[in-house]
């Protein structure tokens, strides 16, 4: 699966220490390969984001992405449960 990074995202990312911003990254190789979506807990949202998913980087951050096709994905938004607001 292609990613694509929203330059929000790429602004939100950016604002993490190195340590979290490498375990956001290693979700995002998981999340590459459909198989582990059920591990990330891959999920659509409701409400505002109703035309958006979300995946879990841990415990506490979320990644909001849109399908492009069935092979990419745009990354959003990234950050606590605030994101989904």
């Amino acid at each position: 699966m292609e990613v694509y990074f929203k330059p929000t995202f790429v602004r939100q990312f950016k604002l993490f220490e190195e340590e979290l911003q490498e375990e956001i990254l290693e979700k995002v190789e998981l999340f590459k390969n459909s198989k582990n979506h059920k591990q990330l807990k891959v999920h659509k949202l409701k409400g505002r984001l109703s035309n958006h998913y979300g995946f879990s980087a841990n415990y506490q951050i979320r990644i909001v992405f849109n399908y492009i096709s069935k092979e990419e994905v745009v990354l959003l938004a990234v950050g606590s449960h605030e994101v989904y607001k």
